[in-house]
This record gives C-alpha cells, sequence and structure tokens, in this order.
C-alpha cells in the first residue's frame, strides 16, 4: 500500500515499509514542537521556520537525507509546517502517531481504553494525519516517567503494542534520563513483539554501559540520540560508552541523534543546531578510534535495517 508525497519529497512511503533516500538519517529530532503549555516556557515551543530550513539545508550537504520526526498527539505536532520543511530542504521526514507521556496528554488518552488509542494511530497510519493524507510511518515517541511507568502510560503503551502488531509500523519510545528503558524492553517481550522493530530512545543519559548493553543484547536498537546536551551527560561519556559497544560487535544496533526540542538548541540562538553531530561528535568518535565503518552504521545501514 503507497503512500502520497509531498511536491517530489516523500513524508513517508507506506505503512509496511519505509523508503528512506540513499544517505544519512537522524531517528529522533523535532522539527516543530510545542511543550510551552505545560513546561510553560516559550523556549519550548519550537517554531524557528525559517531558520530550521536553513540548518536542513546544512544537513543535506552532510550527507542526511532522511529525519525521523517523533512529535506525535499532544506534542503541538503541525504536519504542514513540517512539510514545508521537507520540502525547501529537500530530506525526507518520516512523521509519527502516537502519545508522549505524562503530564503531555490530551485529556481524552485519560477517558480512552487502550484499543480506541489503538485506533487513533492507525486512523493516522493508514489514512494520515490532520486531513492531510500524510501518514505515520512510525509510532513514537511512547515515553515513560523517570524512574517510573504510570498507569497511563503502561495504557499507551499497551495501545502502541496493539498499533505494531495490526500495521507492522516500529515503535520508538522515550525513556525520561534514560530509566525504565529494561521495563519497556519486558513489557515488549511480554506481548511477542519483533523487537527489530523497537528502538529505546535516550538511553546514553542513563550513563551506564552494562544498563545498555543489557538492552542490545536482548535484541532492541538503542539511539544514543541526545548528542551536544552537555548538561545532562558529558559527550566523553558517550564516546567512550560507544567504544565499548563497538568492541562487544553491538553497533549495527545503535542509532545516534540529538533530539532537538528548544529554539535555545538552535544555531541561531547560540545552540548546538542540528549540525552538531557532524561538526563536533563525529570528530570525537573518529579522535577515541571508532571505526568509519561504525559511523556508516549508526546513521546509515541501521536505520535502513529498522524501516525494512
Amino acid at each position: 500500500m503507497k503512500g502520497g508525497c509531498i511536491g517530489k519529497y516523500f513524508i513517508y512511503l507506506s505503512y509496511k515499509k519505509i523508503m528512506l533516500k540513499d544517505g544519512y538519517t537522524l531517528m529522533h529530532e523535532h522539527i516543530f514542537i510545542d511543550l510551552s503549555g505545560v513546561k510553560k516556557l516559550d523556549d519550548c515551543r519550537l517554531d524557528c521556520k525559517d531558520e530550521t530550513i536553513e540548518e536542513f539545508k546544512e544537513l543535506y550537504k552532510n550527507g542526511v537525507r532522511n529525519v525521523t520526526e517523533v512529535t506525535n498527539i499532544g506534542m503541538g505536532r503541525d504536519i504542514n509546517y513540517i512539510r514545508e520543511v521537507s520540502e525547501k530542504s529537500g530530506i525526507n521526514v518520516i512523521c509519527a502517531t502516537g502519545f508522549y507521556k505524562e503530564p503531555f496528554y490530551p485529556e481524552f488518552v485519560y477517558e480512552k481504553n487502550e484499543k480506541a488509542l489503538s485506533e487513533i494511530m492507525k486512523k493516522e497510519i493508514l489514512e494520515g494525519i490532520d486531513g492531510t493524507g500524510i501518514k505515520a510511518g512510525i509510532i513514537g515517541e511512547i515515553g515513560s516517567s523517570k524512574d517510573k511507568i504510570t498507569e497511563t502510560e503502561l495504557k499507551v503503551f499497551k495501545s502502541a503494542i496493539i498499533t505494531h502488531l495490526e500495521t507492522g509500523i516500529p515503535i520508538t519510545t522515550h525513556t525520561s534520563l534514560g530509566t525504565m528503558g529494561h521495563e519497556q524492553v519486558k513489557l515488549f517481550k511480554e506481548y511477542k513483539v519483533n523487537l527489530d522493530k523497537i528502538v529505546i530512545g535516550h538511553v546514553d543519559l542513563n550513563g551506564n554501559t552494562e544498563y545498555i548493553l543489557k538492552m542490545l543484547y536482548d535484541g532492541v536498537y538503542v539511539e544514543f540520540d541526545t548528542i551536544g546536551k552537555n548538561n545532562y551527560l558529558l559527550d566523553d561519556i558517550r564516546v567512550e560508552m560507544l567504544k565499548e559497544i563497538e568492541k562487544r560487535e553491538l553497533i549495527d544496533r545503535v542509532f545516534l541523534s540529538m533530539d532537538i526540542t528548544r529554539k535555545s538548541n538552535m544555531k541561531y540562538s547560540g545552540g548546538i543546531g542540528y549540525n552538531y553531530i557532524f561538526e563536533v561528535f563525529l570528530p570525537k568518535l573518529r579522535e577515541a578510534g571508532i571505526k568509519e565503518s561504525s559511523i556508516e552504521k549508526m546513521l546509515k545501514t541501521n536505520p535502513e535495517n529498522f524501516y525494512k
């Protein structure tokens, strides 16, 4: 079942198989997100379209051809905004469906059961998002709170699992500061989800290599997707963890991204910007002895395998 395209750039291809353009893929980003209502901070409304387009043009020059955009229902998602950034930059964007985490759920999430929430996601996968015809190509980011999965978050996880089992669409998750990753994997295993289609997000923030290795040995993908956010965890620690993962020959289950969510993250406002991986982090990896083939896997081959 083919999906639509916007201009000449595919936002997604199909609910069974995503067609990535040949090049690098950033697997966990936001193009437009608005969490300012809950956080009471305007910086949490990422609404700098012109600046985003310019940074995406630089991403294109750096070899990026695909971005997984994980803003979903309740996070201020704006599909037409995303479409314009995609069209003007030439970068293919895979859009998401689902519900984030507490306290960012719309009120109806508390009222509906798992099946009803799944039907909302399935409609966005099969028919399109907000009447645009642009169909979701991934479920997520589905999140848990720090050190716990609340009752409603568990309901949302189960609704995401139902949706995945009925459509084949992969799931990307959010762990708060890298916690509850093991519990998320346990839940997916309990429902016999294909772990080749699961990526656990923000695991780098855990800072514990053995904790991450356990998930990799379980068979899921993991994301080092807060690169450059040194106020949470120093990049030097991320580099050391990746060296150990490469040593264990598990690098083929790792993605890289930055999770840009605030105006202050953007280059124009003095932040790291979307291109930080290429400008700063990859040189750090190379200096530390990470193989070029491992970098190619994390940015190109692994996303291709995940989506195929």
